[in-house]
């Protein structure tokens, strides 16, 4: 038993001094030791085949301080993703914004110059109806609230005939369902 031990230690230790790597050490929070040829934040060199400088502390400073120099670097490119994230969903929203108020500037020009008259509803539930110079000015403010939104106004051709509105198809119903039991 002992002998096993004894080789597996000499192999252990031939294959560290074959990789030439340094070794770190790091206790985790359960407070089991660790060691890795990887530097993890809290780790200490235990060996290294390099030699070392007079100055190893500070080295040991600036391998902390680079670590630190990545991660506030990592944290900026976070930010600005999210800022990236940000601004585009502000201008899909705008869009998606612009293309409802067009559409529905355009259907109220579309109804003010198809129809013959023309009416405002009041709070009350009640239609006003325009005079002809009123309902002029009316249409004409419309166009130009769909030209400001859409950036076109649509072209209506008086002589096109006005499509005739479809009706709303009955719902298919189960008689045996519709009847009471």
């Amino acid at each position: 038993m002992l002998r096993s031990l004894t080789l597996t230690a000499f192999l252990i230790a031939g294959a560290v001094g074959l990789a030439r790597a340094d070794v770190y050490r790091w206790v985790d929070a359960q407070g089991q030791p660790h060691y890795s040829d990887q530097w993890v934040p809290g780790s200490e060199v235990i060996k290294t085949t390099r030699s070392r400088p007079p100055g190893e502390a500070a080295a040991g400073a600036a391998r902390g301080g680079d670590q630190k120099a990545l991660m506030a670097a990592a944290n900026q490119i976070s930010s600005q993703i999210q800022e990236q994230d940000n601004a585009r969903a502000v201008q899909e929203d705008k869009a998606k914004s612009k293309e409802t108020r067009c559409k529905t500037e355009k259907d109220a020009y579309m109804r003010a110059i198809t129809s013959r008259k023309v009416y405002k509803d009041q709070k009350d539930g009640t239609r006003t109806y325009l005079s002809d110079e009123d309902a002029d000015a009316y249409r004409e403010q419309l166009r130009k609230a769909v030209q400001d939104s859409c950036g076109s106004v649509p072209t209506f051709d008086p002589e096109a005939p006005i499509p005739e509105p479809q009706p709303i198809p009955e719902p298919k119903v189960n008689p045996a369902d519709a009847t009471s039991r």
